[in-house]
């Protein structure tokens, strides 16, 4: 603290600090005690581990300060404070401003680290009995004279204070809350963020002031409470704010500003005009310029970690969006509604009909880079499913593969995710699918050497091959491991959304369509047999499998198999000319259809498709009574005339398979546990598990 380098073992002994937390009143007018106080450094911390070193050593000072400060006013002083430093950066000159950045960062670290003690450790309404709290001097004459032993918890739960009634009632008088203290601190963070501008000396404050709204926000962990009762969600989701706030977190995403190698500049561009010795400069180094590593490349834990500790303030809006956009959603949230209704800045702004303008291709190419990140794949599903203009500007994109196989990758690498990432990759593999221009053109972009798919060497494969691969293989995956419906039917639906434009299917996506229905149908026929004859069947495993639990699994294979039979019929009524590998593949697996086509469940479809393997068979037949055995180009060479001469209209119609993703109802129950999650998982503030309530109980911190 002061001008001297400050550790965290030091700060328990801290004078500045002592005085602050202990029972002596300071006006928010001792300029000399607030730049002792503020004229400090300390290392931010950055993991769980940082976080718990800090909070244990702040304990005893944060007891006092709870003890002392509904008293003293203490807090409210530095409130104060701060927001006449807010006040005057908004003023000045960069040049100016650099020594109010520095100490207006200070004090806003030291107001989250109080208030994320004091939201851990006690109540909403403590806390903004804190920040309401103005100095009683006569309990402050009667704590010198010893004459009470009011203490803080006696306030906030409501007890009867020791011995001294008048001073008990001081003290309620003391702390009674109006928000109006409140309301204007929150007022200023938002300025901080929309209003100045993000430069090398303004980062870390611009991502101090993020990580603030983030831990105001996080009451929702530690009470039973809904958002929508919540004081402080209230004052926030009054919304004022709410399209400047939105448009800046979202220009802080896209922009992926990288964090600075230092904190507040350096004194060679006339940085601190408070005239720090050039020797104490490194104190202020965040991270190396050379130790950084470029996100490329990176997938999974290994982008996320990279994500959080090269792009901070990227990554805290990202998650401060998702937060304010899934909260309170059923009583109008104007956050929902800003990000939903944004348009691009290329656009010509329609008067009424857009919240903010952003540049499109800014958000699209930042999430391309990231959205293999948990955060960042939810971000997008809701720009995809609620924002009409920017799912029509990631339909026009001449580089889908940018953004489509990094999903895929994520997909392929399963076992490595969440349940809640592999949902919400599908899901927005099937709202893309919903789009036809979509379908067609993921066949007509062709990539190289996929050296992540390892299953088989493919020198060159489609887009829309790889996609349909990778859904395969989750699907037997999901039916193998994991057994959830839901899951498998999005994918189903993904790929019966593309079938009627499936073209030109690489050999061995032909192969593994028809490998699908064969797994599958293996299975069915054990299950069949197993309902049969349970006691006896030597294909029985599993003996505390009951048959009720058998007979559901049957009806999920059936649907399933049924699906699948839609889709191969749907290629082939609508792409048959296209995909002579589909039908090449038939021809040689047809025997694995045998025993479905007696089946009341499957019979309709598989006529149609028995008529197109008998249709090519006897053409086949034909030629190889003329000419003999054939190889397999001649085997081509026939498919593709018998092709040309097919007509579709000699199938039996089925309704065209479209599906179109929509949200359950009461969606909150899925997303708010889901944010949170993502928040103590992959944020840079890390809170206190223990104390963790109410629906969000199960997040691990």
């Amino acid at each position: 603290m002061g001008i001297n380098i400050s550790r965290q073992t030091d700060l328990a002994g801290n004078v500045y600090l002592q005085k602050f937390v202990g029972r002596t009143h300071i006006h928010h007018d001792d300029s000399e005690f607030w730049r002792a106080l503020l004229n400090y450094n300390i290392n931010i911390p950055e993991t769980s581990q940082d976080q718990l070193n800090l909070d244990s050593r702040l304990e005893s000072l944060c007891q006092s300060f709870i003890s002392n400060n509904l008293k003293t006013g203490n807090f409210g002083s530095l409130i104060v404070v701060f927001l006449e430093k807010v006040a005057e950066l908004l003023s000045l000159s960069d040049q100016e401003s650099n020594l109010h950045i520095w100490q207006t960062f200070n004090a806003l670290f030291i107001i989250r680290t109080v208030i994320k003690y004091i939201i851990e450790t006690g109540s909403e309404f403590q806390l903004l009995q804190h920040f309401e709290a103005i100095p009683n001097e006569e309990l402050l004459k009667a704590e010198e004279a010893n004459l009470t032993a009011v203490t803080a918890e006696n306030v906030v739960i409501g007890t009867e204070a020791n011995g001294n009634d008048e001073a008990a009632a001081a003290i309620n008088t003391a702390v009674m809350v109006d928000g109006s203290k409140f309301e204007t601190f929150i007022d200023a963070i938002v300025n901080l963020i929309v209003v100045i501008p993000v430069k090398e000396f303004t980062y870390h404050l611009h991502l101090e002031s993020v990580n603030c709204l983030i831990t105001l926000l996080s009451v929702h962990l530690f009470t039973q409470q809904t958002a929508e009762k919540l004081i402080i969600f209230r004052t926030i989701y009054k919304c004022q704010h709410a399209n400047v706030l939105m448009s800046a977190l979202l220009h802080f995403v896209a922009r992926l500003v990288e964090v600075p190698p230092t904190m507040f500049g350096n004194s060679s561009t006339g940085s601190f005009v408070f005239g720090i010795a050039e020797s104490l400069l490194s104190i202020f180094s965040f991270r190396k310029q050379q130790d950084i590593l470029k996100i490329s490349g990176a997938t999974g834990v290994e982008l996320s970690l990279q994500f959080r500790q090269h792009f901070p303030l990227a990554n805290q809006s990202l998650l401060l969006i998702l937060i304010l956009t899934n909260h309170c959603t059923s009583k109008g949230n104007a956050y929902r509604a800003s990000l939903f209704g944004c348009a691009d800045s290329k656009e010509s702004p329609k008067e009424g009909s857009n919240t903010f303008q952003i540049d499109f291709s800014a958000v699209y190419e930042t999430l391309c880079r990231v959205v293999t990140i948990d955060q960042a794949t939810l971000l997008l599903y809701l720009l995809l499913h609620r924002n009409e203009r920017f799912y029509k500007f990631v339909m026009t994109q001449p580089d889908l593969e940018k953004l489509v196989t990094p999903i895929l990758q994520t997909l392929y690498n399963a076992p490595d995710s969440t349940s809640h990432h592999i949902y919400m990759s599908l899901i927005v593999l099937l709202i893309l699918s919903e789009d036809d221009g979509f379908n067609k053109n993921v066949h007509n972009i062709i990539l190289k050497n996929v050296t992540w798919y390892t299953e088989r060497t493919i020198s060159e494969i489609s887009l829309g091959g790889l996609l349909i691969l990778v859904v395969i293989r989750t699907i037997q995956y999901n039916m193998l491991k994991m057994r959830d419906k839901y899951l498998h039917t999005n994918c189903l639906a993904a790929l019966a959304n593309m079938s009627g434009q499936f073209r030109n299917l690489h050999p061995y996506v032909a192969q593994r369509l028809i490998s699908l229905f064969e797994t599958l149908a293996r299975k069915h026929t054990r299950l069949d047999a197993q309902l049969k004859e349970p006691v006896n069947s030597a294909v029985f495993v599993n003996v505390s499998t009951t048959p009720e639990d058998m007979m559901q699994d049957l009806t999920v294979l059936e649907e399933v198999l049924r699906m699948v039979l839609e889709i191969l019929n749907s290629c082939l009524s609508n792409q048959l000319v296209y995909c002579p590998n589909l039908v090449y593949t038939l021809l040689y697996k047809r025997s694995v259809f045998e025993g479905f086509r007696s089946h009341h469940a499957f019979q309709d479809i598989i006529q149609n498709i028995d008529m197109v393997v008998g249709f090519f068979s006897s053409r086949l037949q034909r030629v190889q009574e003329q000419r003999g055995e054939l190889g397999v180009n001649e085997v081509f060479e026939v498919i593709s005339k018998g092709a040309s001469q097919w007509s579709s209209d000699r199938l039996r119609k089925f309704a065209d398979l479209k599906f179109k993703y929509v949200e359950e109802d009461a969606p909150e129950e899925f997303f708010i546990p889901y944010v949170w999650t993502l928040v103590c998982k992959y944020g840079c503030v890390h809170f206190s598990s223990e104390s963790i309530k109410g629906v969000t109980a199960e997040i691990s911190c």
